[in-house]
């Protein structure tokens, strides 16, 4: 080999490299830009032969992905692939990947918490009785409902929404869920019903969660005018992408009553800026949202093994595109775009 190739992380790595030299040193060096933005890249990405990207870069556009002189791949170390341009990556020939499985069962554990959370009342209760509001009492929650017997909707019936649903039937619940890109038969495979639409299953659900990918079709798809549909009183959790739910409709939803509590792990932006709705209605001790609304900053994948697989398997796909091997989870943009659930299908 006449030069030792070089790969570059993006985002959100720092500090020790250990997991991705282990898999790469043999051929490339490895390099953590700690970038923010588009143009900390610059000067510092065009030579690179692989590029493995998080999710704290918001983009990774043709502007950049034009300058890269010799890239093999870009791995996007995640499942959700919207902040990368692969149309132009594929016009210029660089294959783009990503890490679909890494965070499976942590991102469904995050989910059934949510779950588990809202609907027994114990963040409402926590919250009442530390800042010294109502009385010493259980009454404050109700009426609670047992969840065997309840349905459980999934829009998205991916590895994540699959996940969740095996644990939720381990609770008695009803599961549904709609996903019409999902070939026939899993629902008598796992024992759980199809909707034929998101209104059937929005109207349908004491519990909603979504587990889609961010596109053009998903997009607010869960907006002030779905979450109508939604039973009085049922309970909305989004682990998947922060675009798919206009976030101001939940705090309306919350302050009226249509919607009894809501977990929120992703947002449009992140970190919010503080004048963000949703954030203002949290903050704010005379809000419903205040007490019935649980906001984590983008962290349902997060556990020591997820972060260390998420690592592993980017490395992996570098290592075998510069290797001359198959890609593992290579992308194939016409087939990601065919694939869409949308409110209207």
């Amino acid at each position: 080999m006449d030069r030792r190739f070089k790969v570059v992380i993006t985002d959100f790595i720092s500090g020790s490299l250990d997991p991705e030299r282990t898999i790469l040193d043999s051929v490339a060096t490895v390099k953590a830009l700690e970038a923010s933005t588009e143009e900390d890249l610059i000067g510092r990405i065009e030579d690179a032969d692989a590029v493995m990207m998080y999710h704290y870069l918001p983009t990774l556009s043709r502007r950049t992905i034009e300058r890269l002189e010799r890239c093999r791949l870009i791995v996007r170390c995640g499942v959700g692939y919207e902040n990368i341009d692969y149309r132009t990556a594929a016009d210029h020939g660089i294959p783009v990947a990503n890490v679909p499985d890494y965070g499976t069962e942590d991102v469904a554990d995050s989910a059934i918490g949510m779950m588990l959370s809202l609907t027994r009342g114990i963040a409402y209760l926590n919250m009442r009785l530390r800042h010294g509001q109502g009385e010493w009492s259980y009454l404050q929650a109700a009426p609670l409902h047992r969840l065997r017997g309840q349905v459980l909707g999934i829009v998205g019936l991916g590895r994540i929404g699959t996940a969740v649903a095996v644990r939720a039937k381990a609770f008695g619940m009803d599961v549904i869920y709609y996903d019409p890109y999902k070939e026939s038969g899993y629902d008598k495979a796992l024992g759980i019903a199809r909707a034929e639409s998101l209104d059937v299953l929005l109207k349908r659900s004491r519990v909603v969660t979504l587990h889609c990918p961010l596109t053009d079709g998903t997009r607010h798809m869960i907006d002030a005018e779905q979450i109508g549909k939604m039973l009085r009183g049922s309970y909305l959790i989004n682990t998947a992408r922060g675009g798919v739910v206009s976030t101001a409709a939940v705090a309306d939803a919350l302050a009226s009553g249509q919607l009894a509590g809501a977990g929120i792990d992703v947002l449009d932006q992140e970190p919010p800026r503080k004048d963000n709705p949703i954030i203002c209605a949290w903050r704010d001790p005379q809000h419903a949202a205040h007490d019935r609304l649980i906001i984590n900053p983008h962290s349902a994948f997060y556990t020591e093994e997820g972060l260390a697989d998420m690592r592993v398997r980017g490395a992996e796909a570098c290592l075998a595109a510069l290797t001359g091997q198959p890609i593992p989870n290579q992308i194939h943009g016409p087939v990601a775009e065919q694939r869409t659930i949308t409110a209207k299908s």
